[in-house]
C-alpha cells in the first residue's frame, strides 16, 4: 500500500516494517503533525552491534523527515534483563557498569539523530528509580494480565523449552510497558518501534496508553535480519560486529560488509544506507563479477554512517593498498612484526607465520599454502620446500592470510 507520509512511505518500501498497530490512523496524523516515536536500546555492553543498526536507521529516518526521534537507553530496565527472544537469564549488570556503557554508546546516537536541535537520548533510570513498587503494582499491575503475557512469544518461547523465566524479567515487560506511558504522557510521544521480538512489549505498552492516559498509540516492528543462508546477522567467528571503534578496527568494520553474501546486498543497501531507493533498484540488478562495486558500494555507505566519512575514505584507502597494490599499510590495525636474520636458512614460512602469530597450527599453515591462501609481497607462495631464501636480498616481506591477516618480516 502507498502511504501519505513521507516516513512511513520510506521505511516500508526499504522493508523496515514488519508488524504494526493502526497504521493506517498513523499515517493520516503525520501527514499534517509532528510525531515523536522512540527505541528502547539495551545497554547491557559498552557498544552496541550491528544488530541495532536496523533500529538506529529508524529514528534516522523518523528524524531526517523532521519528527523527534527518541532514543531511550535502559539504564533503568538493564538492572532487570530483558528476555526478549534469549534463552537464558542474563548476567546482571551493576548501575556504575550501565553508566559507563552509556557514556560509550551515546556517540553512535549522534551519527544518526540530531541531538542538537529536535532528537533526544533519554535514560529510564530517571523515573524507574523514583518508583514506589506498591503504588505501581496498584496502578499499572491490574492493567496487564498473566493471560496475555504468557503468549507473548518471547515468554511462550522461554517456557516451551522449560528454560527459567525469573520474576525478575517478568517485571522487565511491565516496566518497558511504563516507559512508553511515561514517554506518551511527558513528551507526547505516540509510536514505539523495535523488533519483531519486542511485539508483545510494544502490545503492552499502547494497552497501557489507552487505559491510563486515555490517548492513542502505536507500534511498528521490523523483521528479524538474517543472512540469506538463515544466520544471525553480525555474528563471525571472532564475535559480534561492533559500531565502537574501540571494538572492531574501521577497516574490519568495512570489510564485514564488503565481504556480505552475493545475496544479502541489494537487501542491505536498502536497509543500512542513505543510498536514493532509485540509485539502489540500479545497484541490485548488478550481478556476478559486476555485484563487487555494489558491495563496495555498501560497504563505503554504511561505513561513513557508522564511523564518519573521513573513517571511511581511510578504510578504501587501506583496502586498495591491502589489495591491488605493494603497500605496506601502517596504519593497518592489528599487523604483526618480528624480525629475523635470513642467514638462518632454516627458517621457513612455517617459522614466519608462526612467530607473526597469524595462524595458530603448523598443520593449518600447510593447508593454507596449499589451497593458496598465503601472499609474500601480493604474490602466492607456491615453494614446495617452505623456505624463504629467495626472499633473502629484500629488506621486509608482507605476509598476507586470507583477506585480512597481514604480518610484517623485518628481515636483518
Amino acid at each position: 500500500m502507498k502511504f501519505k507520509s513521507e516516513f512511513l512511505n520510506e521505511i516500508k518500501e526499504r522493508g523496515f516494517v514488519y508488524q504494526n498497530i493502526e497504521i493506517e490512523k498513523l499515517d493520516n496524523i503525520m501527514v499534517d503533525n509532528k510525531i515523536s516515536g522512540y527505541i528502547g536500546f539495551d545497554v547491557t555492553s559498552d557498544s552496541l552491534h550491528i544488530g541495532s543498526l536496523i533500529q538506529l536507521m529508524l529514528l534516522h529516518w523518523l528524524d531526517f523527515y523532521g519528527h523527534k526521534s527518541i532514543a531511550l537507553v535502559g539504564g533503568g530496565t538493564t538492572l532487570i534483563g530483558d528476555p526478549s527472544g534469549k534463552d537464558q537469564t542474563r548476567r546482571i549488570l551493576n548501575k556504575v557498569d550501565i553508566d559507563k556503557n552509556i557514556n560509550n554508546i551515546q556517540q553512535t546516537f549522534s551519527r544518526f539523530i540530531n541531538l542538537e536541535d529536535n532528537s533526544l537520548i533519554i535514560n529510564n533510570y530517571d523515573w524507574l528509580s523514583d518508583l514506589n513498587y506498591i503504588d505501581f503494582l496498584r496502578e499499572f499491575g491490574s492493567k496487564i494480565t498473566l493471560n496475555k503475557m504468557l503468549t507473548f512469544d518471547s515468554v511462550k518461547s522461554r517456557l516451551d523449552r522449560e528454560q527459567p523465566l525469573t520474576i525478575l524479567e517478568f517485571n522487565y515487560m511491565l516496566l518497558q510497558a511504563y516507559d512508553f506511558v511515561y514517554l506518551n504522557k511527558n513528551f507526547d510521544c505516540v509510536l514505539q518501534m523495535g523488533g519483531s521480538d519486542q511485539w508483545g512489549n510494544i502490545l503492552s505498552g499502547v494497552d497501557l496508553i489507552r487505559k491510563i492516559n486515555r490517548k492513542n498509540a502505536f507500534g511498528i516492528t521490523s523483521p528479524l535480519i538474517t543472512n540469506s543462508d538463515g544466520s544471525k546477522m553480525g555474528k563471525t567467528a571472532d564475535g559480534a560486529i561492533w559500531l565502537n571503534k574501540n571494538k572492531i578496527s574501521t577497516l574490519d568494520f568495512f570489510q564485514f560488509w564488503r565481504n556480505v553474501n552475493d545475496d544479502d546486498v541489494s537487501r542491505f543497501l536498502y536497509l543500512f544506507t542513505k543510498i536514493p531507493i532509485s540509485e539502489i533498484k540500479k545497484l541490485s540488478s548488478l550481478k556476478d563479477q559486476e555485484i563487487n562495486e555494489a558491495k563496495k558500494i555498501l560497504a563505503y555507505e554504511v561505513t561513513k554512517i557508522v564511523r564518519g566519512k573521513e573513517d571511511a575514505d581511510e578504510a578504501v584507502e587501506m583496502t586498495t593498498n591491502i589489495f591491488s597494490s605493494k603497500i605496506i599499510d601502517e596504519r593497518l590495525p592489528n599487523i604483526s612484526e618480528y624480525k629475523i636474520n635470513l642467514v638462518n636458512k632454516n627458517f621457513s614460512i612455517l617459522d614466519a607465520i608462526e612467530k607473526l602469530k597469524l595462524v595458530k597450527s603448523r598443520s593449518e599453515i600447510k593447508r593454507l599454502i596449499k589451497s593458496d591462501g598465503v601472499k609474500i609481497n601480493d604474490e602466492l607462495y607456491k615453494n614446495n620446500d617452505l623456505s624463504l631464501k629467495e626472499y633473502s636480498e629484500l629488506k621486509e616481506l608482507k605476509i598476507t592470510i586470507g583477506k585480512k591477516k597481514i604480518g610484517i618480516l623485518k628481515i636483518l
